[in-house]
């Protein structure tokens, strides 16, 4: 169990907050947070990326000169991965680049991954009502007075995202805006900072505890 500290929206210490998350053991932590990350990765990627082979390429099929008798090298083909305008050896083709792994892996790698970031973790009141319009000055400066430094890559975790949060936060570059049954392992490891509102937090505790 892990005790944090929550901040208001003017910045001050009013209450505390705890986390139990069930996390992997110390000696395969590092294993499974590397699965879990690799695997998301690699089924972003859309594997469209595609090259002509030599057979492929339009063009080609008359023999450009004869076997023998030029002085020049043979050739069979102006569509040979030799000249320029042929096809590609070896070249990209379309593929599924995902990767599988068990849900309670997935589940264990997440906690284990959030868990290790609590340290760089800030748990905040809902601020959802503190915006009555969209105004993003007013989040820049909330971040300040938590402590974050303006250049940090900051994750805001919400339960719920209202549109003057969304509206607020989507032109400040370093923000990422999640709710937190989207948390997921590239985010949680990519951000210098984490902000997750009180409600955020238990919501994380009763999705993945198991």
């Amino acid at each position: 169990m892990v005790n944090c500290v929550v901040k208001n929206w003017q910045g001050e210490d009013v209450g505390e907050a705890t986390l139990e998350l069930k996390v992997a053991k110390s000696e395969n932590a590092e294993h499974i947070v590397h699965r879990s990350l690799v695997r998301q990765l690699n089924n972003a990627r859309q594997g469209t990326a595609s090259s002509k082979t030599r057979s492929e390429v339009r063009g080609g099929g008359r023999k450009p000169w004869r076997q023998k008798g030029t002085g020049r090298a043979r050739a069979g083909s102006i569509r040979s991965p030799l000249w320029r305008g042929g096809g590609v050896i070896f070249g990209p083709k379309p593929r599924d680049f995902s990767t599988k792994m068990n849900r309670k892996e997935r589940r264990l790698a997440l906690r284990t991954a959030f868990s290790s970031r609590l340290e760089d973790t800030i748990v905040v009141e809902n601020f959802a009502n503190e915006l009555e319009r969209p105004k993003t000055k007013e989040v820049i400066a909330a971040l300040d007075r938590w402590g974050i430094e303006p250049e940090a890559k900051v994750l805001l975790i919400l339960k719920e995202v209202s549109d003057n949060v969304n509206l607020s936060t989507r032109n400040i570059a370093k923000v990422k805006l999640i709710k937190a049954t989207n948390l997921n392992t590239v985010d949680v490891l990519h951000a210098n900072k984490i902000v997750v509102t009180q409600d955020a937090l238990e919501q994380i505790q009763e999705v993945y505890s198991d």
